[in-house]
């Protein structure tokens, strides 16, 4: 049996569109192995006490990818169903002995955003794991990397529970990396600095809701399968789902908790983005009133007709000006006392 040479699938896919694959034997550690002979492999009897799975991960970028596995693998048809679907509801399903899940996963790069979000699609049985995704995703990556590091895993179930638990691992770093933004964001708006609080606020609590609507029926959909598992599931394996399908579902749930709290956030927001419009408007009114007895009195004074008053008193000038400082003080007095009120 050849063995893959890691280097040669260290960047994208192969002809056949597999970017790694692995084959788990009882006793052994995982051993990266090629698409020829990962067919070769499915096609011996196993012998007793040599157990072992292969799990291979194709890419759906690469054209050949899916003509490989209809030419190659007899996977169930709701599996090449769902490499045509979007990023939709997310799907746990048993068709005959075979297992085909629809999860979701934060694409694998430096920035989490709303649209960073792509589907994995698995197809599993006793012997065989495959998986399919359209752009590099953290959890698989996660997955990948520990079994490189050589985490032996015993059965097709435990994979998937170790693909949970990553994804769980993942959704938890975002709520913390969310959680700390939230933090300054709050610490800003206790600063009354609106402009940059509001963009920030709208754009991490839109991307946790998107992600959390994506994610949140995970849990839901793997506890249905869990009352109704295939036969070849071990109670070990359904043991190691129950256990990860928790953890993913507290991840969830904290998530749901951190929306919540920017909601609040942003209700808080409004709250004083309307006080600094109310007190805007109150300036303007209070300076249009103040400076009506002025402009009444000079468009009056201005139109130079006869009989205007105090025209040949000396003290004509202060005795105008001195009414209008009063009237303009008896009307701030109102205004202020009614602020007050």
């Amino acid at each position: 049996m050849s063995l893959v040479n890691p280097a040669d699938l260290a960047y994208g896919s192969d002809k056949t569109g597999l970017v790694w694959g692995y084959l788990f034997e009882q006793g052994k550690l995982p051993r990266q192995i090629e698409c020829d002979a990962a067919l070769h492999w499915l096609d011996t009897t196993p012998s007793p006490g040599h157990a072992g799975f292969v799990w291979l991960h194709l890419s759906l970028s690469n054209a050949a990818a899916e003509r490989w596995m209809r030419q190659s693998l007899q996977l169930a048809d709701a599996f090449y169903e769902s490499l045509h679907e979007g990023v939709g509801s997310t799907r746990l399903e048993v068709e005959g002995d075979t297992l085909v899940a629809v999860m979701h996963d934060v694409l694998f790069n430096l920035s989490f955003d709303a649209a960073n979000i792509s589907t994995v699609c698995v197809c599993m049985d006793p012997r065989l794991v495959v998986t399919a995704r359209l752009r590099p995703l953290r959890s698989v990556d996660r997955l990948r990397a520990s079994v490189k590091a050589g985490q032996t895993i015993r059965s097709p179930a435990e994979l998937l529970a170790q693909l949970l638990h990553d994804q769980a691992d993942v959704l938890v770093d975002i709520t913390r990396q969310s959680t700390a933004r939230a933090d300054s964001v709050e610490d800003t708006l206790l600063a009354n600095q609106i402009a940059s609080s509001r963009v920030e606020l709208s754009a991490l609590r839109r991307s946790l809701v998107r992600l959390q609507r994506l994610l949140a029926p995970e849990p839901a959909a793997l506890f249905r399968l869990l009352n109704r598992p295939p036969a070849w599931l071990s109670e070990d394996d359904l043991a190691d789902l129950r256990q990860a399908a928790e953890e993913f579902s507290t991840a969830v749930v904290d998530a749901g908790a951190l929306t919540e709290r920017l909601k609040l956030l942003q209700e808080e927001l409004t709250a004083l983005v309307n006080e600094h419009s109310n007190r805007t408007l109150f300036i303007l009114t209070v300076v249009t009133v103040l400076a009506l007895p002025i402009n009444l009195v000079a468009g009056l004074f201005g139109m130079n007709v006869g009989g205007i008053p105090f025209q040949q008193h000396p003290q004509g000038f202060m005795l105008v000006l001195g009414s209008l400082a009063g009237l303009t003080g008896v009307l701030a007095y109102i205004l202020f006392s009614r602020r007050r009120d």
